[in-house]
């Protein structure tokens, strides 16, 4: 658990600033989605576990009374209170914390979101459990993110690539895995929305600074695939024959404690 930590850290601190300012992260239709579903009347303390480049908190900030944007690493909370703060939320506070150990007490919240980080978990379960301990009676959580197909072809196949780009990636769960693991924590399901993913093969890879040699296996990997994952997930080519975009999902996921 400490050395995926050690991982995480070590990927995000150098990335920091690429995630502020990606528009897969700041504009995509799963964050607009949760800003029009989220039901706050302004008056509610709202946690947002692994903040990333902040882009939840910013979003929520004009809707609750108190965003706090939580993150296991320095950098990227360093990073999003600048974005936050250039854009005049001054009811977002930033806090260093684990989410499979959430340093609050119970029912703490009014609501929690966590938006493209939990494919980083290596207990999924726990951080589950903490985020129902933390949360009031009646309490929304959101969970938004990237998820393997339901079949294990599809899914194998995508989590190799993620993990080959990324080696701080645990595993992107399927939607049927993440409702199961979301009731088995004692949430309701009330709601869930997927969404079409198209990732930029230049920019997927250089978020992360991807080496030219993993770049290389990557696009052998993609352009290699059979025609049943060519087709899964719409593989296009530029006119040289490299890969310019494929398709991935992701959701939006909606539980009442």
């Amino acid at each position: 658990m400490k050395d995926n930590h050690k991982a995480v850290q070590k990927t995000f601190s150098a990335s920091a600033e690429k995630y502020v300012n990606s528009a897969l992260h700041a504009k995509g239709k799963d964050l607009q989605a949760l800003a029009g579903t989220i039901d706050l009347t302004g008056n509610e303390t709202v946690l947002d576990i692994a903040t990333g480049g902040g882009h939840v908190s910013n979003a929520l900030a004009p809707l609750a009374k108190e965003v706090i944007a939580m993150d296991v690493t320095v950098e990227m909370l360093q990073s999003a209170e600048a974005f936050i703060r250039g854009n005049g939320h001054e009811n977002v506070r930033f806090a260093e914390g684990d989410a499979e150990s959430l340093p609050y007490v119970d029912e703490a919240f009014d609501g929690a979101a966590c938006r493209i980080a939990a494919h980083h978990f290596s207990r999924p379960d726990v951080f589950l459990r903490e985020t129902f301990r933390v949360l009031k009676s009646g309490g929304s959580f959101f969970l938004l993110d990237n998820t393997a197909p339901e079949a294990d072809v599809f899914d194998t196949f995508y989590n190799k690539v993620e993990k080959l780009r990324d080696p701080s990636h645990v595993r992107a769960w399927k939607k049927s895995e993440w409702i199961a693991k979301i009731e088995k924590a004692g949430f309701t399901v009330e709601h869930m929305q997927r969404f079409r993913k198209t990732f930029d093969f230049q920019d997927w890879c250089e978020r992360l600074d991807v080496d030219a040699d993993t770049r290389r296996m990557l696009q052998q990997l993609l352009a290699e695939a059979p025609p049943s994952i060519q087709q899964k997930f719409n593989i296009r080519y530029e006119d040289d024959g490299h890969v310019r975009t494929f398709d991935g999902e992701s959701i939006l996921l909606e539980a009442c404690k």
